[in-house]
C-alpha cells in the first residue's frame, strides 16, 4: 500500500514543522498553499496521516511508564477495548511473544499511576497478569521519526519554519489552558479560531492561551502516517541490558537511524528498550548486529514484533493502521499545576 509522493512529501513536511501554515510549506514544496490544504484534508479524512500534540511525558515532569499485559486467550479483544479506553494508556500494541498487550501510559506523578491507573487493570475482566516499568530516561520518540523524501534544501527550510518552545525547560500551566491542549490532541494543527469555536472561549483569550502552550514546551506535536503506508510496516521493540553509563552513547548511535521510533532507559528486568520501523523481517537482525557491534557491553534479552497497533498517541487505530478518528484523552487537567 503506498502513497502518492506528493503526500508523501507533505508528511515529511509536516513531520519538521507540524503547525507550520500552508502558505510558507506551498513556497518549500512548490505547490499552492489551496492544493496542499485540500491534499491534507483528504489524508486527515482517510486516517491516512494526522497531526496530534501530545504531552511530553518527560521523567522529571511527569510520570512516563510501560506495561506488559497478559490476558485469557477467549477475553483479549474485551480487554484490549478496556485498556484503550482509560485516557492515560496513550498506546495499546498487540505483541507477538512473551506478553499480549504493551501499554504507554501518561501520568502526572507516581502517585496518580499506582492509586488511580494501575487498579484499573486489575479490575478489567480477563486481566491475567501486568508487569510495569519506568521510564528513567526519555532518549527519543516518534515524534523524531521522518520519512526520506524532501531535499535537505526543502527540510532546513522547514526547521527554519518550525516553531520551537520559547521556554527551555517543560513549564506547567494552569488547568484553564487544559480544554486548548485537549482540542491540540485531537487536531494539532488548530487555530486559535478553531479553538475558539470547539471550546467557546473568546477568540482573543485562545490566542493568548495558545501562545502560551507553544511556548511551554508542555506539548509534542507530530504527523503521524498509518504505518502499513510508510514503507515500514514492521515495528520491532528490543529489550536489552546496557551498562548505566553505556546508556548515552547507546541512544546516541540509534538516533542515527531516521526510522527510530523510540528509545528509553527504564526499570525492570531490562534497563535499556528501543523501537524501530522496519521495511522487512531481515532488518530484525541487521539492527541487533549493528548495535551489538557499536555498544559491546550491551546484551539483548529479546526481540517483540507488533502484530497490531490498537491505541497510537491517544489515537484509536483501525486493523489496517489508519486513523478512526476516535482520539482518547483525559477528562480532567492531568500534568498541569
Amino acid at each position: 500500500m503506498e502513497l502518492e509522493m506528493d503526500d508523501l512529501e507533505l508528511i515529511h513536511a509536516l513531520q519538521i514543522a507540524p503547525r507550520v501554515g500552508w502558505t510558507d510549506a506551498g513556497a518549500v514544496l512548490g505547490r499552492h498553499p489551496t492544493t496542499l490544504a485540500s491534499r491534507w484534508s483528504r489524508l486527515r479524512a482517510g486516517g491516512l496521516a494526522w497531526v496530534t500534540g501530545h504531552l511530553m511525558g518527560s521523567p522529571d515532569q511527569m510520570t512516563l511508564s510501560l506495561h506488559d499485559i497478559d490476558c485469557e486467550p477467549g477475553q483479549r479483544s474485551d480487554v484490549a477495548e478496556a485498556l484503550c479506553c482509560i485516557p492515560e494508556v496513550i498506546s495499546v500494541e498487540e505483541t507477538a511473544r512473551n506478553r499480549d498487550f504493551t501499554l504507554t501510559v501518561i501520568t502526572r506523578d507516581w502517585a496518580e499511576l499506582t492509586r488511580r491507573v494501575i487498579p484499573q487493570f486489575a479490575d478489567i475482566p480477563g486481566m491475567v497478569r501486568y508487569q510495569s516499568a519506568l521510564v528513567t530516561a526519555h532518549h527519543a520518540g516518534g515524534n523524531a521519526w521522518r520519512l526520506d523524501v524532501l531535499s535537505p534544501a526543502q527540510q532546513s527550510a522547514l526547521r527554519r519554519l518550525a516553531r520551537p518552545p520559547s521556554s527551555p525547560v517543560v513549564v506547567r500551566l494552569p488547568a484553564a489552558y487544559w480544554p486548548i491542549v485537549r482540542v491540540l490532541g485531537r487536531d494539532g494543527r488548530a487555530t486559535a479560531a478553531d479553538i475558539a469555536a470547539v471550546t467557546g472561549q473568546h477568540p482573543s483569550t485562545v490566542r493568548r492561551q495558545l501562545a502560551k502552550v507553544l511556548d511551554s514546551g508542555t506539548l509534542s506535536f507530530r504527523c503521524e502516517i498509518a504505518q502499513d503506508y510508510s514503507g515500514f510496516p514492521i515495528s520491532c521493540q528490543w529489550y536489552a541490558n546496557v551498562p548505566p553509563s553505556d546508556h548515552t552513547a547507546a541512544a546516541g548511535f540509534l538516533a542515527r537511524y531516521r526510522n527510530l521510533r523510540f528509545c528509553a532507559s527504564t526499570t525492570g528486568s531490562s534497563n535499556f528498550t528501543f523501537v524501530l520501523w522496519l521495511r522487512d523481517a531481515s532488518g530484525v537482525a541487521e539492527i541487533e548486529s549493528e548495535f551489538l557491534a557499536a555498544v559491546p557491553t550491551a546484551r539483548i534479552l529479546e526481540s517483540s514484533v507488533t502484530v497490531n497497533f490498537l491505541k497510537r498517541v491517544g489515537w484509536r487505530l483501525a486493523p489496517d493502521g489508519t486513523s478512526t478518528g476516535e482520539v482518547v484523552v483525559p477528562q480532567y487537567p492531568a500534568a498541569m499545576a
